[in-house]
């Protein structure tokens, strides 16, 4: 059996903030300034300045998704990293878009050099993840993902998996700290890439390695 890696795209793979803060300024004249990964307060019309509630947020990311996903570019360093890890692992990118999207960000992500299975998911993403550990049975799985609940949600329902906070956009880095309920925080692929098949190497589940 191979080790897992199981990772998030969105801010991990591709960056989409700042192409979803173009489309928002062109095709809706509203000002996206993310307050460290916060999209609640993040969005605000041009025309009075008021904050774009939270329903009409959603429905504006369902318009991006996936109408507007050839506009993301590839993270730094995540294709050569996924081709380095994929000689020794299995690989599944889990994104949270309907799964009405998923042939959308598979076709996307192949664009990009990026061919592995994909899986989309809505919620936290600690119960999916134990679900695909389970079916792969492979001794040592590592989670990548920017957001610091999909983290406690993984840390809840498998805690024998390695788990890795990144946020590959530079302008959410700085003002987001560490996931608590991560191992590490890297927010680069060559780095990244070490330190997950350092994991691997070692052999251990992630309960075994810090218990």
């Amino acid at each position: 059996m191979k080790p897992l890696l199981i990772t998030d795209c969105d801010e991990v793979l591709l960056h989409m903030v700042r192409h979803f803060g173009a489309w928002v300024d062109e095709a809706h004249d509203i000002d996206f300034t993310p307050n460290g990964g916060d999209f609640a307060t993040s969005m605000r019309r041009r025309a009075d300045q008021s904050l774009v509630e939270q329903k009409e947020m959603w429905a504006l990311l369902d318009g991006f998704f996936p109408h507007e996903m050839e506009r993301q570019t590839l993270v730094p360093h995540a294709r050569e990293a996924l081709a380095a890890l994929a000689e020794r692992a299995d690989i599944i990118v889990l994104t949270n878009l309907g799964d009405h999207c998923r042939p959308h960000r598979i076709a996307q992500l192949a664009t990009h050099g990026i061919a592995h299975r994909v899986e989309c998911n809505q919620g936290p993403k600690g119960a999916p993840v134990a679900r695909l550990v389970a079916e792969m049975g492979g001794p040592v799985t590592v989670f990548v993902d920017d957001l610091a609940v999909h983290h406690a949600s993984v840390a809840e329902h498998a805690p024998s998996v390695h788990r890795l906070h990144m946020i590959a956009e530079p302008s959410l880095a700085p003002d987001v700290p560490p996931a608590p309920h991560a191992h590490a925080r890297i927010d680069d692929w060559r780095e990244a890439q070490a330190w997950i098949e350092a994991r691997f190497a070692q052999g251990l589940t992630a309960d075994a390695a810090n218990g």
